[in-house]
């Protein structure tokens, strides 16, 4: 059973579903969070999880990642997992955990890396958009995709509904593919997520 940390910044859904996912492949044993407050650390200690604020402001990014680091070696984790954690990482800390790190971002990558990801699908009348789970690399969201998820877009869509529709298939997705990793079944190699 893999020690895994979750890293939020807001209110923590994927992280209650992550939480109600755990089985004998996984068990989160930490929650750090840069912003004091955040909804998700409320969940965390209603699930008995320790929780740990690191807050940002002022900070280079490199001194805020050396002290979230140390945080999560402290705790002993094994493997972490970004889930609405609205920081850009350092190169370092993504190469320190490289093949340990994972994200999910509510498009198909490689399309619409990046923010307000909604409203580019709609404005790009695309029929199509999902999420995808992908191991962090020190490029933003081009890390090999571990697991993805489609979502129809319908032509009524507002950047809001698509969200909606799109964060209830996370929640499901986020789990297999939290599985996969923590039981051997998906590794990073040579830049590839390689499956057996």
């Amino acid at each position: 059973m893999k020690r895994v940390a979750v890293l939020i910044s807001g209110r923590g859904s994927n992280l209650g579903a992550l939480i109600a996912a755990q089985d004998a492949s996984y068990r989160i044993t930490l929650v750090i969070s840069n912003v004091e407050g955040a909804g998700g650390l409320d969940k965390a200690r209603e699930a008995g999880i320790a929780t740990h604020v690191i807050p940002h402001a002022g900070k280079t990014r490199e001194g805020f990642d050396t002290e979230m680091d140390a945080a999560l070696r402290a705790a002993g984790a094994e493997l972490v997992v970004l889930a609405g954690f609205m920081r850009i990482l350092s190169d370092g800390f993504a190469r320190g955990w490289e093949g340990r790190l994972i994200n999910i971002h509510p498009s198909l990558l490689p399309a619409y890396k990046g923010t307000k990801v909604h409203e580019r699908v709609i404005e790009a009348k695309e029929a199509v958009s999902g999420a995808s789970v992908h191991f962090v690399v020190p490029e933003l969201d081009a890390g090999p995709v571990i697991a993805q998820a489609s979502v129809q877009v319908s032509p009524s869509d507002t950047p809001t509904t698509l969200a909606e529709r799109i964060l209830a298939v996370e929640h499901r997705l986020y789990p297999e593919a939290l599985r996969l990793l923590a039981s051997g079944k998906v590794r990073l190699e040579n830049g590839l997520a390689v499956f057996d």
